[in-house]
């Protein structure tokens, strides 16, 4: 990668998440995992019922879907102290969703969906502090995630990423 792609990525020297917004993201996720089909379905469930002309973009059937959102999130969880060495799946994620037609706003709707949804599922666990974490590292992939789309579309990214929280 040249050195544009490496500055919407982060690299090891900038953080883009404080060391404890890492670990309350890792801690939560935790106890996500034991049931993540359930917390991806109060996902789609909330995201649909936001934005209902998002449900369109999807197939009937969300099986897949939910165990694909899962899997994402395990690996982002997985390499919170290094999102450089997820920059090509990252970068490939954010191309995949301009290619189905994910726009800027639906962005906003997902952190809305994914920050409720994780409050519903996993209760007292998910208190303000987690919230945060949870909310700063959204919005640092998604930034990253519409940069990568922008080189597909021959645009800019609607959000340009933050080195920081």
């Amino acid at each position: 990668m040249g050195a544009m792609s490496d500055a919407r990525i982060g690299t090891p020297s900038a953080p883009w998440l404080t060391e404890r917004q890492q670990q309350l993201v890792r801690e939560s996720y935790a106890h996500l995992e034991p049931v993540a089909d359930a917390a991806a379905s109060i996902f789609y469930f909330r995201l649909f019922d936001l934005d209902p002309s998002v449900r369109a973009l999807f197939a009937a059937d969300m099986t897949a879907q939910r165990r694909n959102l899962m899997q994402t999130l395990g690996t982002i969880v997985r390499g919170i102290d290094r999102l450089d060495l997820l920059g090509p799946s990252v970068a490939a994620l954010g191309r995949r969703h301009a290619g189905y037609g994910v726009r800027a706003k639906d962005y906003e709707t997902v952190e809305v969906a994914l920050l409720d949804g994780l409050e519903e599922t996993l209760g007292s666990i998910f208190d303000a502090e987690t919230r945060a974490a949870w909310a700063a590292a959204y919005r640092y992939l998604s930034a990253t995630m519409q940069g990568f789309a922008g080189d597909i579309a021959g645009g800019a990214p609607a959000h340009a990423p933050r080195a920081g929280p």
